[in-house]
């Protein structure tokens, strides 16, 4: 396993932990389910100076979800090559019920 996949499952790992959040992957169908691999490492980029999330919002609002899950990941970069790599969240969608009262 190469220091990106470790990395990557790792930060996977984490965000698991980040209650509101979600890996965005490209697909959530049963079909996708039996796949051999882990669809959510789609939802992670690594470069040598940004490690981009990609994340469903499953509640409202989104900037305390993001501020609750940057020292989390943050901490999974320590001591790692890309330690000081800026870290980036995209929001590519809301969860429908987030947004029923």
């Amino acid at each position: 396993m190469t220091a990106r996949s470790e990395l990557t499952a790792s930060l996977l790992s984490a965000l698991r932990d980040v209650p509101g959040l979600r890996p965005a992957t490209p697909s959530t169908t049963a079909a996708a389910a039996n796949l051999p691999w882990d669809l959510d490492v789609m939802a992670v980029d690594i470069s040598e100076d940004v490690v981009e999330i990609r994340v469903v919002a499953l509640s409202v609002p989104i900037p305390p979800l993001t501020e609750t899950a940057g020292p989390v990941l943050r901490a999974v970069l320590a001591g790692t090559a890309w330690e000081n790599a800026s870290l980036r969240f995209v929001v590519t969608d809301v969860d429908a019920a987030a947004l029923v009262p």
